[in-house]
């Protein structure tokens, strides 16, 4: 039988934000190897309601944007509710997947913190399903991406230090790892997949100094 994996949209804008289109592309990868249910957790809903849910789940990916540097207040309240469930079986050795959206800074922040909460209640933690995606990032991979003839002419081929740090920006393409990754983790396999990144820029210098006449 296939895995039931449950979606928690835990986005304050609900089924109209953008943690939903998120959702939306992961599941695509998810679909024909897993039977998916979604919780929206902006529409109303009591915490028996959340308990039967997470009860019949086999896995999990929690999608929110960010907030002030935190994830969103419908998760906060999902996590206070549930406290009194920690370290059961409705968690316990469960994966999870985390997606965090973000206008340009704070996102991975609230992917560790919201990791290392999920491991304490009880879940694993699968390899590269941890995924952070900002607007500035989006943007600007989509301007770098679109035209290769602009692109060409805005750098030169073949750069280095330019080509390494895209290699390092998380992509949506990503999602279809942390689906892998994650359904990998829900059936008990082993055979794990890697994303893209910087092996070879990293240490180099991409702010130019100032020029003194």
């Amino acid at each position: 039988m296939n895995p039931r994996l449950l979606l928690i949209n835990a986005s304050l804008a609900g089924p109209r934000g953008n943690s939903a289109v998120v959702l939306e592309r992961i599941a695509r990868s998810l679909a024909s190897r897993a039977t998916l249910d979604t919780l929206v957790l902006a529409e109303r809903s009591e915490p028996a309601d959340w308990e039967r849910a997470v009860r019949g789940a086999d896995g999990f990916v929690f999608a929110t944007g960010t907030y002030w540097d935190n994830w969103s207040s419908h998760l906060q309240q999902f996590l206070e509710r549930l406290t009194s469930l920690e370290a059961t079986d409705l968690w316990l050795g469960k994966p999870a997947a985390v997606l965090v959206s973000m206008h340009s800074v704070g996102g991975k922040e609230v992917v560790s913190r919201l990791q290392g909460i999920l491991n304490t209640l009880g879940l694993q933690l699968p390899p590269l399903t941890g995924w952070a995606y900002s607007a500035a990032s989006h943007f600007a991979l989509d301007d770098s991406e679109s035209d290769d003839s602009e692109s060409e002419a805005a750098a030169p081929a073949d750069d280095p230090i330019r080509d390494g740090i895209r290699a390092d920006l998380w992509r949506i393409d990503d999602l279809e790892i942390v689906a892998h990754n994650l359904l990998q983790a829900t059936i008990g396999g082993r055979d794990w997949r890697a994303w893209s990144v910087d092996r070879t820029a990293f240490g180099h210098r991409w702010i130019e100094p100032t020029r003194r006449d």
